[in-house]
């Protein structure tokens, strides 16, 4: 793993001037689906240290955002899809709720710098169907009168983050771009809303995913190579993915006469594990891509987006998986803020990338037994999985290429980090053994968990993913 400096497109506010608009800034999610999280402290440090200027979050997690107070970065705060009926039934709930996580953070001489309140995680997700979509227009509404009652309208910008599925192009062109026929009268509400409310655009823009998801979509374009195969809609040529997927979402917006609104991409990423090319290097490649492709203006972009958000500042264990595995590896650092990839970042090339100082547990690790009877091995190792992380030895995972009994030892080690060493979660009817050797692989890592004082611990219980049917399969195997 690289561990030189990691000056990531994040490194300072950039200004960047495409056709009389001007893009502000970079920043990131963070995300905090992790068994053990990094202190929000350190987590902090982390972004100041990068010259990150922007931190979107997906809750308002009062210890994060007392660890963000008066240093000076720009904060969206995140309200979860299960609190949008609620909010979209009561004014007094968004009033109770923007007490609680925006007003008393005004206050005082450590103030944080609040910028947006994101109603919702993408709740136009196609997965969702209507279970959120019935009630979003409703809470923004709230959560804006809720702001103005507490006159900080001017200061605090209401949005709605769209999902990467919200628009298509059928034919693949971007000149026929529009948002899902089931979404449309939604959208047209929504964009209302914000153009009312001078509030951006926020959505999503994936190559990788458009990559996974699209057979006419290769690598090379997605990664913004100058090899890559063009694609051409009328007189226009797309040399990548990124402008080809942000045409078809502005042709979308002025399909139903939004076409000035401004746009923020809230998430764009590319993950390094638990998929065919997620891995480090490709990463870098696309980031590098990303950067030098807004920085130098060489797309045909009519509007910019006036702010890009990546996915995600770190890893997190705990994600869901039902969109793939490679969902708990979208950091640009590792759990334990750890650079993953170089990034030679022109513009601030001595910054350090990595946290400091991070706290982890004894340097020991739980492993098979071989002085066992295995025959049971691989059900254990499956009640492992079924808590623990495992993805990253599912197939496209890094550690996929370890063999049995090897890829049983890193189950079991899983549910011993999660478990801050617990005796009892290295048992496994007496086939784990703990060990103070390290067992990692090649570029198979078996990590040391972090030191945390409020990590929950989990004992396993059988199947509970699809995942794990596959992971049998290759126990049985291999």
């Amino acid at each position: 793993m690289a561990r030189r400096l990691f000056l990531l497109l994040l490194a300072v506010t950039v200004e960047l001037s495409l056709t009389g608009t001007t893009v502000e800034a970079f920043g990131v999610n963070w995300g905090t689906e992790a068994s053990h999280p990094l202190p929000p402290s350190k987590v902090v440090e982390l972004l100041k240290s990068n010259g990150i200027a922007k931190v979107k979050l997906f809750d308002a997690d009062p210890k994060v955002l007392r660890a963000l107070s008066g240093s000076n970065i720009g904060v969206t705060v995140g309200i979860q899809n299960s609190m949008l009926k609620s909010l979209n039934a009561s004014v007094k709930v968004a009033e109770s709720w923007v007490h609680d996580n925006v007003t008393r953070y005004f206050n005082g001489g450590n103030r944080v710098r609040i910028e947006y309140v994101a109603v919702g995680d993408e709740p136009f997700l196609q997965s969702y169907g209507n279970q959120y979509r019935p009630f979003v227009i409703g809470a923004a509404m709230n959560i804006q009168n809720a702001l103005a009652k507490a006159s900080l309208a001017n200061d605090v910008k209401v949005v709605v983050p769209s999902s990467f599925d919200s628009f298509l192009s059928e034919s693949g062109r971007p000149s026929s771009g529009h948002f899902r026929a089931d979404l449309n009268k939604t959208m047209i509400e929504l964009l209302s809303f914000l153009t009312k409310h001078h509030s951006p655009f926020f959505v999503t823009i994936s190559p990788f995913l458009s990559f996974h998801q699209n057979k006419n979509i290769s690598l090379d374009f997605s990664l913004f190579k100058q090899t890559a195969q063009t694609h051409k809609d009328g007189r226009k040529t797309y040399r990548n993915s990124f402008d080809l997927s942000y045409d078809t979402l502005v042709s979308a917006l002025s399909t139903i006469g939004f076409s000035e609104v401004d746009i923020v991409v809230s998430k764009i990423g590319w993950p390094t594990d638990g998929a065919a090319n997620a891995t480090s290097p490709s990463a870098e490649v696309f980031f590098k891509g990303l950067m030098v492709h807004l920085e130098k203006k060489t797309g045909s972009l009519p509007r910019p987006p006036v702010e890009t958000y990546i996915e995600s500042l770190l890893d997190e264990d705990q994600r869901n998986l039902s969109s793939g595995n490679f969902e708990r590896h979208w950091g640009v650092f590792t759990f334990d803020g750890q650079a993953k990839y170089s990034f030679n970042f022109s513009h601030n090339p001595k910054k350090v990338g990595n946290a400091q100082n991070v706290q982890y547990l004894p340097p020991k690790w739980c492993v098979v037994n071989n002085n066992k009877d295995l025959s049971n091995a691989s059900a254990r190792a499956l009640e492992a999985c079924a808590v623990a992380d495992c993805t990253s030895i599912l197939p496209g995972g890094s550690c996929s290429g370890i063999r049995w009994p090897g890829n049983v030892s890193y189950a079991f080690n899983s549910l011993y980090q999660q478990n801050d060493h617990s005796a009892e979660s290295c048992n496994f009817g007496g086939l784990g053994l703990i060990t103070t050797v390290d067992p990692s692989e090649d570029n198979c890592r078996f990590s040391i968990q972090l030191d945390t004082s409020h990590s929950a611990s989990q004992i396993p219980s059988f199947f509970q993913s699809w995942p794990l049917l596959l992971l049998f399969l290759l126990f049985e195997l291999f």
